[in-house]
């Protein structure tokens, strides 16, 4: 969630007065309401309004919002049927959390955390234990924890004490969440930087960084910058040569946001799950390819031996013995009953026909880019409907951040960003194509692109180095803008308690590696929407 502070009163019109109603058919002209001046919009009003008053003022000023379904940036589902809004309209009021209450709807989880551990391969899915959650955000939060306690019982005779620090090790390309919880739980980050064209984590220099104090290693199946593959079996196949080497043990979470629902239904052959006996922990969203609306993620764990007995909390006080693995307490049931409609209406080959219609629009519009010889691919949608496209070596007159304030002219959010250490010098576009963005609004995407190529190409060269002119949103007082609408991936090196790891070219201290001046930007993620 975004930070937000108070701010004062919009200043009142010239020549002093009120701020009169947005419209008058809420004022005199309609005796029911009898509104005569606007409500304060920081500050809580003294008299209540008629429900259609409140309505129209709260609607309106949404209509400022950007068309989801032209967010190219964000990887959370922007379309649902219409039988699934009305089941989540009427599952509204219900609390997840009170399984005594609503018993039906927390049978729904437990078949939907089933059908994962069947959909990824777990030796025995009856024994899988797993969990719905908010997102991937606290899903990836959970199996951290998981990962941090094993390690700390295993190393009881050590822990804690100043000589024993843990320690995750990870692409710089991992998902700011990750950051969060070495931050928040003390662990230190251990980042496998970027080099040359490789844009996700090296096995091989992952399982160099593990030590004694290693509680694991995460490994992405989709990043969020290209949307490529990490190689997950060849993880687990050097942390085994690891163990054989020194007899440490690490485990593997595998970070599924996106990929884990769709990998098993377009690259069946692909070993990156629970087949592998060194993932210890899958996550995934199911408001991304899971395909229903932001609000859902899951975290499931091969066996309860994964997931320590001293990490589940059982509660009484709601009727009933109920145990909870959660960071919240609270939230809607609406998003889990989605899910499992979702699951229970496409099948296997629903989810197949779905996922490949995404990826084959992913490649299509990627060809186009690549056609228009201003563009150079660095990834082309076949794993991950996503692509990431820098401009071609010869395009001096504009920029990536001109392509997509240009494209936000026209309604499209396109993010653009630079990449993390070692490859800050590469700034690249990025679409995700996602279920409802459909060919016929790929044709109009391509065309917007033409259109916007013409004007760039006439400029002299890149009017400035204001990367946040393309912003939508600006915070009273804040300078966090990107361009793309916010949707900027990270900067590698993480806050506090979490440590950048480097190998290869020298660097400065603060992490970054020595390169010409740089516009300042803020450390502002792509809308993952965990």
């Amino acid at each position: 969630m975004a930070l937000h502070r108070g701010n004062s009163e919009s200043p009142a019109p010239r020549g002093g007065g009120r701020r009169l109603a947005v419209n008058p058919f809420y004022g005199a002209t309609n005796p029911a309401a009898g509104m005569t001046e606007a409500p304060p919009t920081h500050r809580l009003p003294d008299s209540p309004m008629a429900p259609s008053t409140a309505y129209q003022l709260v609607h309106d000023e949404l209509m400022l919002d950007g068309n989801s379904r032209l967010n190219l940036a964000t990887f959370v589902t922007t379309w649902m049927e219409p039988e699934a809004a009305v089941l989540m309209a009427e599952c509204r009021d219900k609390n997840m959390i009170d399984k005594d209450e609503y018993p039906r709807t927390a049978e729904l989880e437990r078949r939907c955390v089933s059908m994962l551990a069947d959909l990824w391969n777990a030796p025995d899915p009856s024994a899988a234990v797993g969990c719905s959650t908010t997102g991937s955000s606290e899903a990836c939060m959970l199996a951290g924890l998981a990962l941090k306690r094993r390690w700390a019982s295993r190393n009881a005779d050590r822990y804690p004490s100043p000589q024993a620090r843990p320690n995750l090790v990870m692409g710089v390309n991992v998902q700011v969440c990750w950051e969060k919880f070495c931050t928040f739980w003390e662990v230190e980050a251990r980042l496998v930087p970027m080099e040359g064209e490789r844009f996700h984590l090296d096995p091989q220099v992952a399982a160099e960084l593990c030590d004694e104090n290693t509680i694991g290693v995460v490994g992405i199946l989709g990043s969020t910058f290209d949307g490529s593959y990490e190689p997950i079996a060849d993880l687990c196949a050097a942390l085994d040569a690891l163990q054989e080497r020194t007899g440490l043990d690490v485990p593997v979470h595998v970070d599924g946001a996106s990929g884990a629902m769709v990998a098993p239904f377009l690259d069946e052959d692909l070993v990156w799950d629970f087949r592998l006996p060194r993932v210890a922990s899958i996550n995934t969203s199911g408001h991304k390819y899971g395909l229903v609306y932001p609000g859902v993620g899951w975290a499931l764990w091969r066996d309860k031996e994964a997931l320590p007995e001293e990490l589940v909390f059982r509660v009484n006080y709601l009727g009933g013995d109920m145990p909870t693995f959660a960071l919240n307490f609270s939230r809607p049931g609406a998003q889990v009953v989605a899910q499992y409609y979702t699951l229970l209406r496409l099948g296997r080959d629903g989810f197949r026909a779905v996922q490949q219609a995404a990826r084959d629009v992913a490649g299509r519009v990627a060809e186009a880019m690549e056609e228009l010889d201003d563009f150079r691919l660095l990834t082309r949608g076949d794993q991950l409907p996503v692509f990431a496209f820098t401009t071609a070596a010869d395009v001096t007159r504009f920029d990536v951040f001109d392509v997509s304030r240009r494209l936000r002219e026209a309604g499209w959010l396109v993010p653009a960003y630079t990449f993390p250490p070692n490859r800050e010098d590469l700034s690249v576009l990025r679409v995700v194509c996602r279920n409802g963005f459909s060919e016929d609004l790929a044709d109009l995407f391509i065309d917007d692109v033409r259109r916007s190529l013409e004007d760039l190409r006439r400029q002299p060269h890149p009017p400035s180095p204001a990367r946040g002119a393309a912003s939508g949103y600006h915070p009273p007082g804040g300078s966090c803008r990107t361009a793309g609408g916010g949707a900027t991936p990270p900067r590698g090196r993480p806050r506090g308690a979490a440590h950048q790891w480097r190998t290869g070219s020298p660097h400065r201290p603060g992490g970054r590696r020595t390169a010409r001046p740089r516009p300042r930007r803020c450390r502002r993620r792509p809308r993952h929407a965990r």
